[in-house]
């Protein structure tokens, strides 16, 4: 029955080089990614407190930060073939670490679906009524979700499709709006808000998106070279920060306010209506995509169960359209921000592991050359799990620096003086049940 429901993608398994897609294909789906509607926010949020040039090196410096993240991290998804939340067991977590990571991942994408579901359907309610808003959480959820019941194949031809559309829908909609404007004055024009410094502009950047950063390896097990991984994180960050983020800086010029959502939606009549929905398309289907792997390894672990990543996904796009549509996610927002804090620190302890400390590399390294994951890991990591603790207490109440980058840099560092001195061991060891061979290049 469970084979029976959606693509199970490999879920668990290393991605064989015959299931890889092009670099470009996914560039096109990390470029969705990035250039959301929400994007068009963290613009107007920058182009109300600062002018459009501190603006732009805002978004360059938190692009950087996004890119570096995501392309180690995504490094290692290319090599290896495997998830995220899989990938924590042989780098610094283990097997009960590595639930505990799938079980966030879990939580916070469901969590982001639902809340990009409610914010569609506030517009698509205003814009097109006919039903109430929950009606359309509930709609909308359930069409992403049967498209990510599919997999990454479904996935790649709706970003084909809607990237183009929002992208051409948006830019109407835009050169509507500051046809009204002298372009050459609002670039020069102070910010009509209280002041933002670079510190604080760079923070909300890198911040945005650095969860997205740290699951790339969902992304990139379906690439088929480390060139590729480079390529695509450069263009497509670059771009989605640059093209729409700085859009957005201009409206809040024009407009003169930070709500340029409505602007963009209102000034171009019933095309706001395809605004809204390609905007979110593309984006959502990543959240559930990635919080059904993390449920996936989830279960896996805790239960010993293996469920299919199509039940999985059909689950959590339910209950995160369920609770978009009962509208009980505008009080989980501040709990998944706060959740957002623990994630930085995985990308830096799996970063050293991977490349420094090495502990598991050599494990890694052997099952890959027989298409098969390790046959046994680590149950838990104690030093990790400290490291981990500490680093995301640093990103939480240490008020200097980029706060996702402070615990992630702390992550790194101490997990690599940990390793130096003997303290990274794995405790208990834990057969992998599924480790069973992939097709290779052949």
């Amino acid at each position: 029955m469970a084979s029976s429901v959606g693509v199970d993608d490999h879920a668990l398994t290393r991605v064989p080089m015959g299931a890889r897609y092009s670099w470009w294909s996914i560039a096109v789906q990390r470029f969705g990614q990035v250039s959301a509607l929400s994007q068009f926010l963290l613009g107007a949020t920058l182009g109300f407190g600062m002018g459009f040039w501190q603006a732009f090196l805002a978004l360059t410096l938190g692009a950087v930060v996004l890119e570096v993240v995501s392309v180690f991290v995504g490094v290692i998804g290319v090599r290896e073939g495997l998830s995220t939340s899989m990938l924590a067991r042989w780098t610094g977590f283990g097997r009960a670490g590595s639930a505990l990571i799938g079980l966030a991942i879990g939580i916070s994408l469901v969590g982001w679906f639902g809340i990009q579901s409610a914010v569609s359907a506030e517009g698509l309610a205003a814009l097109v009524g006919g039903l109430p808003e929950w009606g359309w959480s509930l709609l909308f959820g359930l069409l992403v979700t049967a498209i990510v019941l599919r997999g990454f194949h479904s996935m790649a031809w709706t970003a084909y499709l809607t990237v183009p559309a929002f992208l051409v829908l948006v830019g109407w909609s835009i050169v509507t709006e500051l046809s009204r404007h002298d372009v050459g004055a609002l670039v020069a024009s102070a910010p009509p808000g209280p002041q933002l410094s670079l510190l604080e502009g760079t923070t909300l950047v890198a911040g945005g998106f650095i969860v997205g950063a740290v699951i790339t390896p969902d992304m990139t097990r379906f690439n088929r070279s480390i060139a590729d991984v480079v390529k695509q994180t450069l263009i497509g960050i670059t771009l989605g920060e640059y093209v729409i983020g700085l859009a957005g800086v201009l409206l809040a010029h024009a407009a003169r306010s930070s709500d340029v959502t409505t602007i963009i939606t209102s000034s171009v009549g019933w095309v706001g209506v395809l605004v809204v929905v390609a905007g979110t398309l593309k984006i959502n289907d990543w959240n559930l995509y990635s919080s059904g792997l993390g449920l996936v390894n989830f279960v896996g672990t805790v239960f010993g169960r293996r469920i299919n990543r199509g039940v999985a996904t059909a689950l959590v796009g339910v209950v995160g359209s369920v609770l978009a549509a009962a509208g009980i996610l505008d009080r989980f927002t501040d709990f998944l921000t706060t959740l957002g804090v623990a994630f930085p620190p995985i990308a830096g302890i799996m970063v050293a592991e991977y490349f420094v400390v090495r502990r598991w590399r050599g494990e890694l390294e052997t099952a890959r050359a027989a298409g098969t994951v390790p046959r046994d890991a680590p149950v838990w990591v104690p030093m990790t799990l400290v490291i981990w603790l500490v680093s995301a207490l640093v990103g939480r109440f240490v008020e200097f620096g980029l706060p996702s980058i402070n615990s992630l840099v702390v992550a790194f560092v101490l997990y690599i003086v940990a390793g130096k001195l003997g303290l990274v061991r794995g405790v208990g060891a834990s057969r992998t049940a599924d480790a069973e061979p992939v097709p290779t290049a052949g």
